[in-house]
């Protein structure tokens, strides 16, 4: 695992930011870490690039613990957060060349293409661009040196459509090789990238699985029953959300395995079944499932 994390936790007064997170990132995986606001995004990966140190726990990044990481794994190392910092009196050329000379593996080229693909001004003080222009500087100088983890910490986050598909286009066709592990809430154009999910709720990592896997055991499920049913009856942890109406069961299955099965469990809880219907979910749907289903935990 390029990441790997055992209990990871982070207290800032009596706020539990994170409790207990342990998460792993596979080599070459495209991860979206996902949650609510104050879910813990940010602080798990701020932790990981050791800006801030874990009270207790442990976290590995590139085999190393993340509180001993030095210039080696550094060197190795992309980050990008929704409020990077970049020298503002230095114009994109001189940030580029200022930059060169501190990675081994820097490509002139690969620069070269990633800004052109980007449209970077190359005489425009850093201090003077757009938002989504100093997310494209800061995502264009972390690709030329191929690193080998690639933490993006809400990048899309307030960028407007075109800008945000010009970033994922870039970061895509140079990303080769690089495992990447990004928090955004803008999930619709992460499914269409990512192959793992991390999914957060106050400071809890509750779900973590392939895309592949979420997507066939998550189901929007409508069962309708031929007689009044047995709504007395405990319903399984794994059916989310469930609401009725009249004969009517909607919610949200998280351990699906097929019709057949599904159609049974209803059968022997509830009574006969009048119809049944299963659909599959976007990334989007799931994530709004599962922040609605923790809350109502918690309340």
């Amino acid at each position: 695992m390029i990441i790997e994390t055992h209990n990871l936790t982070k207290r800032f007064g009596r706020h539990m930011a994170v409790d207990g997170v342990s998460l792993s990132v596979p080599e070459g995986a495209i991860v979206a870490l996902v949650g609510a606001n104050g879910a813990g995004k940010t602080t798990t990966l701020r932790l990981l690039m050791n800006l801030i140190r874990a009270d207790s726990g442990e976290a590995k990044v590139l085999g190393v613990d993340s509180q001993h990481l030095g210039a080696p794994e550094y060197a190795r190392l992309g980050y990008v957060s929704e409020n990077q910092k970049l020298p503002p009196g230095l114009t994109l050329d001189q940030f580029f060349t200022w930059l060169r000379p501190l990675y081994a593996t820097w490509d002139r080229e690969r620069e070269a293409e990633i800004r052109r693909r980007l449209d970077l001004p190359a005489d425009r003080k850093l201090g003077q661009l757009s938002r989504g222009m100093r997310i494209k500087a800061a995502l264009a100088a972390t690709l030329p040196y191929r690193p080998a983890l690639l933490v993006l910490d809400e990048p899309l986050s307030g960028l407007d459509p075109l800008v945000r598909d010009e970033v994922l286009e870039g970061l895509l066709a140079n990303a080769d090789g690089t495992t990447i592990l990004i928090s955004s809430h803008e999930l619709t154009e992460i499914e269409g990238c990512a192959t793992h999910i991390a999914f957060m709720d106050k400071g809890r990592l509750v779900i973590q699985d392939s895309l592949e896997d979420l997507a066939a055991r998550f189901r929007n499920v409508t069962a309708g029953f031929t007689e009044d049913p047995k709504r007395a009856a405990s319903l399984p942890e794994s059916w989310l959300t469930p609401e009725w109406t009249g004969r009517t069961l909607r919610f949200t299955s998280a351990a699906y395995t097929g019709d057949d099965d599904l159609g049974r469990t209803l059968t022997s809880l509830l009574g006969p079944l009048a119809h049944l219907s299963t659909e599959p979910m976007s990334l989007r749907e799931t994530s709004k499932v599962l922040i609605r289903a923790y809350r109502r935990e918690a309340s």
